[in-house]
């Protein structure tokens, strides 16, 4: 399926307006993804990937019907899945080559992964280490192949290593490393290489371009800037090593923010994204990209304590990693609301202040974005796609089919 790319837009009085109407026979608290946004953020991404494949990241998405709809684009191919049973589950439902991104030790899955080959053929996990290995052997129900992408770290390190800037990932860093661990690998009967990940989440996570944090910005880009170019010299260098061992499929790398830079690689093959397509709050700091804000929440007005406040139903659907200001929803229309700094966004009703409360009615609804995609889908069972002024399907996330995987 081919797409139209369309400019990025921020929220404004008509996107409410035709939210408002397209859900107003529903009662919130609900979710939605407007469809035309959703597209031209897929369609953005393909743009910045420039010819390589991108691999959805399924995390990031959590529903299967837009991750069927998103892997229909032209440049799209392939998932990335977050935990064993569900790209288990995800091949049962028609979904193929799927790369589970993070080591399991999810026995019983494993054990059905080696007892069906069909299975085996569609499916490739993440390991580095060989005590991983061995809780696979422990599990194993049958002889299927097993299909092993190794995972590069790409922190970053500077003074000797005193210093580490980007994730806690892998144990493997040198391309010795990786090519003595490719070797143990292909050399144990019932596993064989085919691919490597590396994902340099302090670039491609992390924004740039934060609205009045010009130094902290700049200290970003500069940090980012000395990481890709030693991570480009270091991923070829584990590329070609590692080929001396396995016939790679595929070298996968990157994410949402750092497109342009992980597909100028020669030594990757592939990109992997999936954040790009709902565009949620922590992507709107980066200078190279703007989205379109596709994934919202609706949170009922309950209450009007007095002058320049509201009250909303629940809507503290904080985000994973560090505590902090930046994992909490934002609200988003109408525009000129914030949270009240002695309780922001609460388990059962959240304040709201502003002088656009004094606009809004009991059961008028709040828009609100949320730090990070994916995550929203495990508070609603449903998301309502929105095109235009209306709800033309409503499409069940993970949740909403009984499929909690974390």
């Amino acid at each position: 399926m081919a797409l139209v790319e369309t400019p990025a837009t921020s929220g404004s009085v008509s996107d409410r307006a035709r939210y408002d109407r397209a859900t107003a026979h529903l009662d919130a608290p609900l979710a939605v993804v407007d469809l035309t946004a959703f597209d031209a953020n897929a369609a953005d991404l393909v743009r910045r990937a420039g010819g390589k494949p991108i691999r959805v990241a399924s995390k990031s998405v959590r529903c299967r019907a837009l991750l069927e709809r998103v892997l229909k684009v032209d440049g799209f191919a392939g998932v990335m899945s977050f935990t064993l049973a569900e790209s288990l589950w995800l091949v049962e439902s028609g979904f193929t080559d799927v790369l589970l991104a993070y080591p399991s030790a999810d026995r019983a899955s494993f054990g059905r992964l080696t007892a069906e080959p069909e299975l085996a053929r569609q499916v490739s996990v993440v390991v580095d280490d060989a005590a991983q290995l061995d809780l696979i052997d422990a599990a194993r129900e049958g002889s299927a192949t097993v299909r092993v992408c190794l995972e590069l770290d790409t922190s970053l390190q500077l003074l000797g290593g005193r210093v580490r800037v980007g994730a806690r990932r892998s144990p493997l860093r040198t391309p010795e490393q990786l090519g003595r661990f490719a070797e143990l690998v292909n050399g144990r009967r019932g596993f064989e290489v085919v691919g490597l990940m590396a994902y340099e989440g302090h670039v491609a996570g992390v924004g740039d371009a934060v609205r009045g944090r010009p130094l902290r910005s700049a200290a970003v880009r500069l940090m980012q800037a000395k990481a890709r170019a030693e991570l480009a010299v270091r991923r070829a260098e584990v590329v070609r090593r590692v080929r001396e061992v396995a016939e790679l499929e595929f070298v996968n790398g990157g994410g949402t923010g750092s497109v342009e830079s992980t597909v100028a690689e020669r030594a990757v093959t592939e990109v992997a994204a999936g954040s790009g397509l709902f565009v949620p709050r922590l992507f709107d700091n980066y200078r190279a990209f703007r989205g379109r804000p596709a994934a919202l929440f609706a949170q009922p007005v309950v209450r009007r304590p007095g002058v320049g406040v509201v009250t909303v139903l629940g809507g503290g659907y904080a985000a994973s990693g560090p505590a902090g200001a930046d994992r909490s929803p934002v609200p988003y229309l109408p525009a000129g609301l914030r949270y009240d700094p002695q309780e922001g966004a609460g388990e059962v009703q959240t304040p709201l202040l502003g002088s656009a409360a004094d606009d809004l009615l009991i059961g008028d609804r709040v828009w609100f974005r949320h730090a990070k995609a994916g995550e929203l889908c495990e508070r609603f069972e449903q998301l309502h796609l929105v095109e235009g002024d209306r709800v033309t399907a409503t499409v069940p996330t993970y949740r909403g089919e009984g499929r909690t995987f974390l």
